[in-house]
């Protein structure tokens, strides 16, 4: 019995953790950040509030776990498309144009919750870890010969996912395209100092 009852509780801990993200980024989206109150996200998912404050103590919190989670989902698309794509050259500039439409589409963000969310602990290992992962892929390409090896993959890593970050600026999905198309020429064999 006791392995039953802690899954039912773990069960009821995640769907309380969902309900509360879920209310949350939706109710952020349509009264902004300072109009979101933890009585308002406790009626809006039918949670009582003693309950909510045991696993958030405010919005702010709630809205950090609703990023991370997102992040993290950023991160396995990327990884989905990496393992769909094959040729290394192809894979890079699919995950490329992944990362980018993804950049494109964060800019919906508004100001005050981006610069609250893209601080913590969550978001330098997420950084992290995606530097590794395009790191890894620009090696494996620099290996089949479709990018240049003058310079680190480290470097190359870091060229590709600041040029990149242009997208947040870009009006639509073509110049997505010749941003991506832009950023891999600049990696590509026969560019020389």
């Amino acid at each position: 019995m006791p392995r039953i009852w802690n899954e039912t509780i773990e069960a009821h801990r995640d769907a309380v953790r969902e309900a509360t993200i879920n209310a949350t980024a939706a109710l952020v989206a349509q009264h902004g950040l300072t109009g979101v109150t933890m009585s308002q996200i406790a009626k809006d998912t039918g949670i009582g509030r003693a309950t909510l404050y045991k696993y958030f103590p405010d919005v702010e919190s709630i809205l950090v776990a609703w990023h991370a989670r997102q992040v993290d989902d950023h991160l396995r698309e990327l990884l989905r498309v990496r393992d769909r794509t094959a040729g290394a050259a192809e894979r890079l500039e699919a995950v490329l144009t992944a990362y980018a439409q993804a950049i494109f589409h964060r800019r919906a963000h508004d100001n005050d919750i981006a610069g609250m969310l893209h601080r913590g602990e969550h978001v330098a290992a997420s950084h992290q870890h995606l530097r590794e992962f395009i790191r890894e892929l620009i090696a494996e390409a620099a290996a089949a010969g479709a990018v240049r090896e003058d310079a680190p993959a480290e470097e190359l890593t870091v060229y590709c996912l600041h040029a990149l970050a242009a997208a947040t600026s870009l009006p639509d999905q073509a110049a997505i395209h010749r941003l991506v198309q832009t950023t891999l020429t600049g990696i590509r064999t026969g560019i020389r100092k």
